[in-house]
C-alpha cells in the first residue's frame, strides 16, 4: 500500500449534521466525540473544518418528492439545527447550511474549498447514507480526494451505515478509523 500522506494545507474535514436534532440516533453520542477528535486534529494541525447542518427557512424549501418512504413531517424544536456544542467550533471555522442531503448543491461549499486550494476532504457526519454518501458522491463528481472515518459516521440502522462503508465508499475514497487517520496524520 502507497503511504498517504495528509497536507493539511490542502485537507479539509466536512461534517454533516452533527446537530442537536439529528445526533440523538443510535450511535450519535459516539460519532459526536470521534468527531471532536478530529476537530480537535484539524484544529492543531491548521486544517479548514466546515461544520454542514440541515435546515429550512420556511418549510417551502423542503424537497418533497414522491417516495416510498416519505419523510415525517411534524414540527422541530427551536434548537434542532444547531450544531452539537461538544464539536468546538471555533471562529475561524467554516459553517454552511444545506437544504438537502447533498451539501455541494445551492451551497458555496466547492467555492470555498477551492479557494482555498483544497484536494482532499475527510467525511464525518449523519446520516452515512443519505448526508454523508451524498456529499460524497458530489465531491467525487468534482473530482476531490477523499477519507471516510467511518466510526464518525452512523445511520438509522446498522445495515445502511454498513452498505456505504462497505460498498460506495470504497470506490470513491479511503475507509478509515478516527484512531487511524489521526495516527495517519501524526507520522
Amino acid at each position: 500500500m502507497v503511504k498517504e500522506t495528509i497536507d493539511f494545507a490542502k485537507t479539509a474535514l466536512v461534517l454533516i449534521d452533527l446537530q442537536k436534532g439529528i445526533v440523538g440516533v443510535p450511535g450519535g453520542d459516539r460519532v459526536v466525540e470521534n468527531a471532536a477528535k478530529l476537530v480537535d486534529l484539524f484544529h492543531r494541525r491548521g486544517g479548514f473544518i466546515v461544520f454542514v447542518n440541515v435546515d429550512f427557512h420556511d418549510g417551502k424549501d423542503v424537497l418533497k418528492p414522491l417516495t416510498d418512504r416519505p419523510f415525517p413531517a411534524g414540527e422541530r424544536a427551536d434548537d434542532w439545527a444547531v450544531l452539537d456544542p461538544r464539536l468546538d467550533i471555533g471562529n475561524q471555522d467554516y459553517r454552511l447550511t444545506k437544504r438537502q442531503w447533498g451539501a455541494f448543491f445551492g451551497t458555496d461549499l466547492d467555492l470555498q474549498l477551492r479557494r482555498r486550494g483544497i484536494d482532499t476532504i475527510v467525511f464525518g457526519g449523519i446520516s452515512t447514507n443519505r448526508g454523508v454518501e451524498g456529499t460524497a458522491r458530489e465531491a467525487f463528481h468534482y473530482g476531490y480526494h477523499q477519507f471516510f472515518i467511518g466510526d464518525a459516521m452512523t445511520a438509522h440502522s446498522e445495515e445502511e451505515h454498513r452498505a456505504s462503508i462497505q460498498f460506495i465508499f470504497p470506490y470513491i475514497g479511503r475507509v478509515r478509523s478516527t484512531d487511524g487517520f489521526i495516527k495517519q496524520a501524526d507520522e
